[in-house]
């Protein structure tokens, strides 16, 4: 790696991960051209080809494979360093990189951040708000946040709160269609269905005396938590929601509680969870503030099953 810079090495990985110059280029706040420039110079100075370029993809050569992981590594041992002196010190700073589902955009997570950036103006935030399951490791995130229920994997997973999923209505489709007491009554409505990371046609309903299980048919589907309340808001239908999410709009009176005896649960009858993800056990001083942060606040504003 003699003469390589680690910029030279960041444009390079980025250039491979992002999968294209374009996109690289955006992340690095730099021009797609100088993206560009860089990676020859690289390519210069190591007389071969690292990259097969054709309009719409951008590949590796078998040279550019080997030199990747060399590059790869240094670039993540010098996070590790970076990371290693920023815990020395007593104030938090840096970037935290995670993601979170795309209801958190309107909810709970913005107000969290400003606080954050407020108490520690050295850290900075990069979000990606999104409904798929996404990989933190794969996506190189230093976690994510995801709700539901955890699934079996080799992460590690820090629990942020428990919550109900319920099912609500507007006041304008209840006048309409009737308010459903009971789960079998839902063949006769009109079900607003999150379809994301995963479609889930079969739900389990538990309340204080019973548990029923129940194929759900769509009248409607969406890929996001946010599309799937504007759509119950609107009077489209009954829908899914979380407890914490739903809680002011039932306050209000802009929602009403459907089938309200029950609670959505997973098929060993386990309540929905708040959490986040991550591969490894050496959190960055800045991630674990963070994250602390965010399971207390949620405490504070009262996320808890029962709360809807």
């Amino acid at each position: 790696m003699q003469g390589r810079t680690l910029w030279e090495l960041k444009v390079f990985c980025a250039v491979i991960e992002r999968h294209s110059f374009v996109t690289a280029a955006r992340m690095l706040a730099i021009s797609p051209s100088s993206a560009t420039r860089t990676v020859q110079a690289l390519e210069t100075q190591l007389g071969m080809a690292l990259l097969q370029r054709s309009q719409k993809r951008v590949a590796l050569t078998a040279a550019g494979g080997v030199y990747y992981d060399y590059a790869r590594r240094i670039l993540d041992m010098q996070a590790e360093a970076e990371e290693s002196l920023a815990d020395v010190q007593d104030t938090p700073k840096g970037w935290i990189r995670f993601s979170a589902p795309e209801i958190g955009s309107r909810h709970f997570f913005p107000a969290q951040i400003a606080r954050l950036a407020a108490r520690f103006p050295d850290v900075q935030i990069d979000v990606l708000y999104s409904d798929a399951l996404i990989d933190p490791i794969q996506e190189k995130l230093d976690f994510a946040i995801r709700g539901a229920f955890p699934a079996d994997s080799d992460l590690l997973v820090y629990p942020l709160w428990e919550y109900d999923r319920i099912l609500c209505a507007s006041p304008d489709y209840v006048a309409q269609a009737g308010l459903p007491q009971e789960p079998e009554e839902l063949a006769e409505h009109r079900l607003v269905q999150h379809i994301a990371p995963r479609v889930l046609k079969d739900w389990h309903f538990a309340s204080s005396g019973r548990t029923v299980r129940q194929h759900m048919r769509a009248a409607h589907r969406v890929n996001t938590g946010n599309g799937v309340l504007e759509l119950v808001l609107a009077g489209a239908g009954v829908g899914r929601i979380a407890s914490w999410v739903a809680a002011p709009y039932l306050q209000s009176g802009a929602l009403v509680r459907a089938c309200p005896a029950y609670t959505v649960v997973s098929a060993g009858g386990q309540p929905a969870q708040m959490h986040a993800v991550y591969g490894t056990r050496s959190l960055p001083k800045r991630t674990r503030v963070f994250l602390d942060a965010l399971r207390q606040a949620a405490r504070q504003a009262k996320f808890r099953r029962g709360a809807g």
